[in-house]
Protein backbone atom coordinates (compact mmCIF):
# COMPACT_ATOMS: atom_id res chain seq x y z
CA UNK A 1 0.00 0.00 0.00
CA UNK A 2 1.14 3.48 -1.11
CA UNK A 3 1.55 6.46 1.83
CA UNK A 4 -1.04 8.24 0.25
CA UNK A 5 -3.80 4.82 0.47
CA UNK A 6 -2.61 4.09 3.69
CA UNK A 7 -4.00 8.13 4.90
CA UNK A 8 -7.28 7.61 3.21
CA UNK A 9 -7.64 4.26 4.72
CA UNK A 10 -7.05 5.92 8.33
CA UNK A 11 -9.03 9.18 7.60
CA UNK A 12 -11.79 6.92 6.49
CA UNK A 13 -11.73 4.91 9.87
CA UNK A 14 -11.34 8.12 11.64
CA UNK A 15 -15.09 9.05 10.51
CA UNK A 16 -16.30 5.95 11.16
CA UNK A 17 -14.46 6.05 14.85
CA UNK A 18 -16.07 9.45 15.29
CA UNK A 19 -19.51 8.42 14.55
CA UNK A 20 -19.73 6.23 16.33
CA UNK A 21 -18.37 8.29 19.63
CA UNK A 22 -21.02 10.50 19.27
CA UNK A 23 -23.25 8.03 19.35
CA UNK A 24 -21.76 6.63 22.59
CA UNK A 25 -22.29 10.05 23.57
CA UNK A 26 -25.72 10.29 22.89
CA UNK A 27 -26.62 7.46 24.43
CA UNK A 28 -24.65 8.37 27.47
CA UNK A 29 -26.04 11.54 27.54
CA UNK A 30 -29.84 10.36 27.10
CA UNK A 31 -29.29 7.95 30.01
CA UNK A 32 -28.22 10.57 32.29
CA UNK A 33 -30.62 12.85 31.56
CA UNK A 34 -33.87 10.51 32.37
CA UNK A 35 -31.90 9.06 35.72
CA UNK A 36 -31.89 12.68 36.57
CA UNK A 37 -35.29 13.41 35.22
CA UNK A 38 -36.27 10.33 37.33
CA UNK A 39 -35.28 11.32 40.42
CA UNK A 40 -36.53 15.04 40.56
CA UNK A 41 -39.81 14.08 39.41
CA UNK A 42 -39.73 11.42 42.42
CA UNK A 43 -38.64 14.14 44.53
CA UNK A 44 -41.22 17.01 43.25
CA UNK A 45 -43.89 14.37 42.68
CA UNK A 46 -44.34 14.95 39.06
CA UNK A 47 -44.17 12.56 37.02
CA UNK A 48 -42.78 11.95 34.07
CA UNK A 49 -42.35 15.63 33.52
CA UNK A 50 -38.74 16.26 33.95
CA UNK A 51 -37.67 12.66 33.10
CA UNK A 52 -38.69 13.43 29.10
CA UNK A 53 -38.19 16.83 29.48
CA UNK A 54 -34.62 16.17 30.51
CA UNK A 55 -34.28 12.97 27.84
CA UNK A 56 -35.65 15.00 24.95
CA UNK A 57 -33.25 17.91 26.16
CA UNK A 58 -30.24 15.38 25.78
CA UNK A 59 -31.32 14.09 22.29
CA UNK A 60 -32.37 17.89 21.12
CA UNK A 61 -28.47 18.88 22.06
CA UNK A 62 -26.54 15.68 21.44
CA UNK A 63 -28.08 15.72 17.52
CA UNK A 64 -27.36 19.45 17.37
CA UNK A 65 -23.80 19.35 18.19
CA UNK A 66 -23.33 16.10 15.87
CA UNK A 67 -25.33 18.13 13.03
CA UNK A 68 -22.81 21.02 14.18
CA UNK A 69 -19.22 18.92 13.91
CA UNK A 70 -20.56 17.02 10.52
CA UNK A 71 -20.84 20.53 9.06
CA UNK A 72 -17.83 21.87 10.35
CA UNK A 73 -15.92 18.60 9.08
CA UNK A 74 -17.54 19.17 5.52
CA UNK A 75 -16.71 22.27 5.26
CA UNK A 76 -12.98 21.32 5.74
CA UNK A 77 -12.74 19.51 2.96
Amino acid sequence: MKAQEKRQFHAEYGQVLMMSAWGMAMVVASFLFLYMGYHLDKWLNTPPTFMLGLFFLALVTSIGRLYKEAWRRKNEV
